[in-house]
Formats: structure tokens, C-alpha cells, sequence
């Protein structure tokens, strides 16, 4: 024996569903409003990130994040991989060149670009707790970066960082300076 069900089933307009639901009654149900933005979420995940790295005068993190609010990559300034940091020199200010960080030492966007997921980083934004120098620039504008977002910037008419911004600017990429809200975030481990 075989037997079917005939089922009617009218569907409503959205916009009557909207409307009948602006009339529930939600008991104190309603979201929160004291949550965070996705711009202090983000910059706030790129400083999280510079509390990794070991140099001991200059902690960067950045963070990179696609059009749907997806983190993309993170990175924070430190050796290249393999390369110990107890071996490697932090210094800065050797007259041997050799004994100083900079040859050594991966800058938090090329990290973060290095380390993404496989998500394309193409129009997509950096989040970076400093402004990025000349070689970072180079790197973000071949990612097909689109937005750079930076909490601090060195002082001065620095020039690598005055290159960064001028190729930042001519490369079509929007640069911005984060708003700072005053809000304090705490992270409590204990």
C-alpha cells in the first residue's frame, strides 16, 4: 500500500515576517551593545600578535583580514623560521652590521602575508600596529592589499617610510590611521 501526503504550505513575505517580528515582545533578549568593532577586533588582534615577537625594542603584529570580516593572515616581526632566537642577534646598534637584527629579522605584514591560510590577499585589509616601512610596502602592493590600517607610525620624515606611503598612495592602496576609542581591552588568563 502506497499513500501520499498532500501538504499546503503558504509561504509569508518578508517583509510582513520583519514586520510581525518588530512586534514580539523579546523579554530582554536583545543583543548586547557594549561588543567591540571589527576595526578595534582586528587592530586589537594585531597587537595581541607583536606581544609574540622576542625583539626586545620593537614589537610589530599585523593582521589581515578579507571583505567578509575573515582573518586571512596574521604576523608579528621575528627570525625566519628554523633560525633560533637565542642564536640570532637583537642588537642594533654594532658597528659590524652582522651583529644587528636587520639583516635577520621578517617584518610583521610580510609574516602575515607569508602565513595566511589559503585565502587569497587580494582586496583585502592590514591591520598593523605600526605603519609599514618601504620593503613591507613592496610586499603588501604585490598581495593585492587594498587597505592598510596602522595604530602608530615612527615620527619623522623617515625615509623608507616616506617611499611607503608615497607607494602605498600611487598603488591605488587607502591608508588610514585607526581611530583610537579609549576603550580598554582586557584578556584575562589566569
Amino acid at each position: 500500500m502506497h499513500v501520499t501526503f498532500l501538504v499546503s504550505v503558504q509561504l509569508l513575505p518578508v517583509n510582513r515576517v520583519f514586520s510581525a517580528m518588530e512586534h514580539l515582545n523579546l523579554n530582554g533578549s536583545q543583543k548586547r551593545t557594549d561588543y567591540i568593532s571589527w576595526d578595534e577586533y582586528f587592530m586589537s588582534v594585531a597587537l595581541l600578535s607583536a606581544m609574540r615577537s622576542k625583539d626586545p625594542t620593537t614589537q610589530v603584529g599585523a593582521c589581515i583580514t578579507n571583505e567578509e570580516n575573515k582573518i586571512v593572515g596574521i604576523g608579528y616581526n621575528g627570525m625566519p623560521r628554523g633560525l633560533s632566537d637565542d642564536e640570532m642577534p637583537w642588537g642594533k646598534t654594532s658597528e659590524n652590521e652582522l651583529l644587528n637584527k636587520y639583516f635577520y629579522v621578517c617584518h610583521a605584514e610580510l609574516n602575515a602575508v607569508l602565513n595566511r591560510n589559503h585565502a587569497t590577499s587580494s582586496g583585502c585589509t592590514l591591520y598593523a600596529s605600526m605603519f609599514p616601512c618601504n620593503e613591507c610596502a613592496k610586499v603588501l602592493i604585490q598581495a593585492g592589499i587594498k587597505e592598510v590600517v596602522y595604530f602608530d607610525e615612527k615620527k619623522g620624515d623617515i625615509g623608507e617610510y616616506v617611499a611607503s606611503k608615497l607607494m602605498l598612495e600611487k598603488a591605488g592602496v587607502r591608508i588610514r590611521q585607526f581611530k583610537r576609542t579609549g576603550r580598554k581591552i582586557t584578556i584575562d588568563l589566569g
